[in-house]
């Protein structure tokens, strides 16, 4: 909804400013120059990028128009959730945990906690860095080395998107001066035309770096500026188990591994100690 908004303030703000001034929105009303403009930006995407750089540009365009999903709640739980199966290996053994990471969706120790489930690589990440753990005795070195790795790939498979959006919004000024050419050669090959028919060629003309400035700075480049920062809000997430993991394995107890984790998340999303300890106490309520 903010983009929505934010799109309407720019555009309400630059027309309606254009028309406060005196300015008549007949003569920006240019179709062909938009044909220009979003054909040869759309040429140029699709020459620029491979197929799995297009799809996952596709994939990400919903995702500006969505709340985020890293919250609180969510957060909330995730650390609910790594203190439950850190408790349990270490009151059962790692062993224990082999029924629920086989198979997250049936077990009683994820279900609990229906925003993660709602998020499948999430859970995949977190069972398949538990099945490390009970498949051999791994050292905590070579688990981080491997969660950085991970991490990293989710950040450059996102990273496409982003990259894609920039280079739209960097060439759409481009092609905005192109279409303002071919106007004003549209316009030079007419010199026997009336004046006020002559004007209006030129004002056409005109739009096309208009529209190519407008649509590049006042739409794709934030655009792709809020995609980055989705990103980034996405991989904190994975940072949070890793270093829950990583001070489990260096032996620290399950409340204080939590705390670690709790310590990386933002102060915005950011669960108070207080408020982590009352939601597993309600949780070990509702189990009973």
């Amino acid at each position: 909804m903010a983009v929505v908004i934010g799109i309407i303030i720019v555009l309400g703000a630059i027309f309606g400013g254009f028309v406060l001034e005196g300015g008549f929105l007949g003569p920006l009303f240019q179709p062909y120059e938009l044909l220009m403009i979003a054909g040869g930006a759309g040429g140029a995407f699709v020459i620029s990028n491979d197929r799995k750089a297009r799809q996952a540009t596709f994939a990400a365009l919903p995702s500006l128009f969505q709340t985020s999903k890293q919250t609180s709640a969510l957060y909330l739980e995730l650390l609910s959730l790594m203190f439950d199966i850190l408790t349990k290996v270490r009151k059962e053994g790692l062993m224990s945990l082999e029924p629920d990471i086989d198979a997250p969706q049936r077990s009683g120790l994820f279900l609990k906690y229906p925003i993660i489930m709602d998020d499948p690589h999430l859970t995949e990440f977190i069972a398949d860095y538990f099945r490390l753990l009970v498949s051999g005795n791994m050292d905590p070195f070579q688990i981080e080395n491997l969660m950085d790795n991970e991490i990293e790939i989710h950040h450059q498979d996102g990273d496409l998107a982003i990259h894609a959006m920039h280079k739209i919004a960097d060439g759409l000024p481009a092609f905005g001066i192109i279409a303002a050419v071919m106007g004003v050669v549209h316009t030079m090959a007419s010199v026997g035309l009336p004046p006020s028919e002559l004007g209006n060629l030129i004002a056409a003309a005109l739009v096309g770096t208009f529209l190519g400035i407008l649509l590049a700075y006042g739409v794709f480049s934030p655009m792709a500026s809020l995609l980055e920062r989705k990103l980034a809000e996405s991989t904190k997430v994975y940072q949070c188990v890793k270093v829950i993991i990583i001070a489990s394995l260096n032996s620290y107890p399950p409340a204080l591994a939590v705390e670690f984790g709790r310590k990386v998340v933002s102060a915005s999303e950011r669960p108070s100690f207080a408020e982590l300890e009352e939601h597993c106490r309600q949780l070990k309520r509702i189990t009973r």
